[in-house]
């Protein structure tokens, strides 16, 4: 096996190293800025390489020891190896970067990090499940680099300790089960008050399957449910009654969701985030509010204590009645909400055409760039963009502030996932 020597120079978007051989570019995993190590080839293109480090010839001061026995392999974290303020300052640069290289914009000012719990925070996720006859064990873990094989996992440190330190239990009790050839995946989803396990079962279960699985719950206070087809199957296994909930406590809101709904990852993060969102659009009582891939109302409802009135749009049609059920559930009656297609022109859809005074974006990892063609309206002059993918904010605040004559005020990011390379942001812009 080839090792060669590198330096290396920076960090690159996903939280590896760079450094150049013979001018290309090589990406290596486990590297930080100032390092000098032996790397292994992993995968070779034509305009980059990836690499692996196999041993460090110096350490940077940086560098801190991984809290998790299984860092490197399991491919849930990537920065596990950086100290958590230097981690922050590499999303930063992120951001930075992608301003000035994809929307040539810059913000008048940064806004300081937002940061919470660092470990067992992570409420919401997808494990898989993996038999392997080879092993005589179940593997239970997220994906390792290599996405084709499941990380053998016994414990996580960022998912909330009452699943992540039941790994290894949840692998025993998988492997004790008829069907354990036949559960590929985990759904984790954690309300305020339960903690819920979603098994996708490819077959239907014996009885003897169905009494591990409740006597698992109930040993470790876990409400279990199954998935046997597509969404729509998901049903309460134990107990037969489960509702989940969160609560976003400064505005004295209750959300209702579903095992499988979309939530923000991190608890203690989206109080953060949604109380700094509603800071940033400076709210009054006589304002009318847009906000746009509104799930099941974590920003609408929040923000409906404040103005006249909101209207939240989402694309799936089940979020869209989840949050009409958590505005008669909170008794909010100056919220409405729509299902529409945001990838789709909505041009002339009587929601778009009303007048807002102020517009909240929070869309998926591609962005509002077709938002953006026909929105925002004449009057609307406040903006706040919540992202999770830098580079999709960064060309829509491009579109922004050079086609609909916004400033980037402000910006910042929030470190919705710690440890992984994941950049989550914020911005506000001004007519």
């Amino acid at each position: 096996m080839q090792f060669i020597e590198v330096e290396i120079e920076t960090l690159n978007h996903d939280g590896r190293g760079v450094a150049r051989v013979d001018g290309k570019a090589v990406f290596v995993a486990g590297g930080l800025p100032g390092e000098r190590a032996l790397v292994r080839y992993t995968a070779r293109h034509r305009s980059y390489d990836e690499a692996k480090v196999e041993e460090l010839l110096t350490r940077s001061a940086d560098r801190i020891d991984a809290r998790c026995p299984h860092f490197g392999g399991c491919g849930g974290c990537a920065m596990q190896h950086l100290s958590a303020e230097k981690q922050i300052q590499a999303k930063e640069k992120v951001l930075a970067d992608n301003f000035s290289r994809i929307g040539k914009v810059r913000p008048d000012h940064w806004l300081a990090a937002l940061t919470d719990q660092a470990w067992g925070y992570r409420r919401k996720g997808r494990l898989s499940v993996k038999w392997v006859e080879k092993k005589g064990k179940a593997l239970v873990g997220f994906r390792e680099d290599n996405p084709r094989f499941v990380a053998d996992l016994s414990v996580c440190h960022t998912l909330m300790p009452e699943v992540g330190q039941r790994i290894a239990d949840l692998s025993d009790m998988i492997g004790s089960m008829h069907a354990r050839r036949e559960i590929p995946q985990i759904e984790i989803a954690a309300g305020d008050d339960v903690v819920a396990l979603v098994f996708r079962n490819l077959v239907p279960l014996v009885q003897d399957d169905l009494d591990k699985l409740i006597a698992f719950g109930r040993q470790h206070d876990l409400a279990i449910f199954l998935q046997p087809k597509g969404p729509d199957s998901v049903h309460a296994l134990w107990p037969e009654k489960t509702m989940l909930s969160f609560s976003v406590h400064a505005s004295d809101v209750n959300l209702v969701f579903q095992p499988l709904d979309f939530i923000q990852v991190n608890a203690g993060m989206n109080q953060r985030m949604i109380a700094r969102a509603i800071d940033l659009l400076e709210l009054n009582s006589t304002d009318k509010v847009l906000d746009l891939y509104c799930g099941l109302g974590n920003f609408t409802l929040p923000v409906a204590r404040h103005v006249a009135g909101i209207t939240g749009v989402e694309g799936d049609q089940a979020l869209v009645s989840r949050a009409a059920e958590n505005a008669r559930h909170n008794g909010i009656e100056n919220a409405t909400f729509h299902a529409a297609d945001l990838s789709q022109n909505q041009t002339n859809v009587p929601w778009a055409m009303a007048r807002y005074d102020k517009l909240l974006l929070d869309p998926p990892r591609s962005g509002a760039a077709e938002v953006l063609e026909y929105l925002p309206r004449k009057g609307t002059d406040r903006i706040v963009y919540v992202s999770c993918h830098p580079a999709s904010l960064a060309r829509d605040a491009g579109t922004l502030v050079n086609r609909h004559g916004f400033q980037l005020v402000r910006a910042g990011v929030m470190d919705m996932f710690p440890h992984t390379a994941h950049v989550e942001s914020i911005a506000l812009f001004e007519r």
